[in-house]
């Protein structure tokens, strides 16, 4: 009887790619807040390593717009600016509201994926923890935006989730009474996808995307 064959090793991140997900989820989920000034020195003691992989990872988070690096300074937390903001609501309504009328009739495994991310959503609500819950946000967006089968329309919105999950969680903390108002805008998309609904669904949609923009602008309560 032949050996089993034996399971490919798992590789172990490296030192560069630990700050990175250090420094990115801090950002994303605001233990670094926007205008927070990161030094070379203090990451490398938080994360146990030398400062080389620090540069590193730090350059490869600027390309992303998250941090603005400085010479023998450090690492500015680049703020949320009111024309990222804009940009960033403007492609979601353009992406959001065309695939979810693509959406409808919806396939049963759509409607048992969005059933179990909004499961999830409460969960996580109930729970207190908003960046996971965020986290649940973006993909119950992303599966309907998925789901229209256009792979660059989805590549495109994947670039947004990092920016959507910052402002997301920011806007969360700032207005904790749109955690509820969150859930319910949810359902009701699902509830129109469930009932075959385009353009109840493409309002739904349209609806949530416009109150948050609205309220990160701070022109809402």
């Amino acid at each position: 009887m032949p050996a089993a064959a034996t399971p490919p090793a798992i590789q172990a991140p490296t030192a560069a790619e630990r700050v990175y997900r250090h420094v990115k989820q801090g950002v994303l989920d605001r233990r670094y807040e926007g205008g927070v000034l990161l030094t070379e020195g203090e990451l490398a003691v938080a994360v146990g390593v030398s400062r080389t992989p620090v540069r590193e990872a730090l350059l490869r988070l600027e390309t992303e717009g998250l941090l603005k690096l400085y010479p023998k300074k450090g690492a500015l937390v680049l703020p949320v600016s009111a024309q990222e903001i804009a940009d960033v609501v403007e492609t979601r309504l353009l992406v959001e509201e065309f695939t979810v009328r693509r959406a409808v009739p919806a396939p049963p495994a759509l409607l048992e994926r969005l059933t179990d991310l909004l499961a999830e959503l409460r969960r996580h609500a109930a729970a207190g923890d908003l960046a996971e819950m965020m986290a649940a946000d973006r993909c119950f967006h992303a599966e309907i935006v998925r789901n229209a089968g256009n792979q660059i329309l989805s590549r495109l919105y994947d670039q947004l989730r990092d920016r959507q999950l910052r402002m997301g969680v920011a806007l969360l903390h700032a207005h904790p009474d749109r955690v509820e108002r969150t859930l319910a805008e949810h359902a009701e998309i699902l509830d129109a996808l469930r009932a075959g609904d385009r353009e109840a669904a493409a309002a739904a949609v349209r609806g949530h995307i416009g109150r948050v923009e609205a309220l990160v602008r701070g022109a809402d309560r």
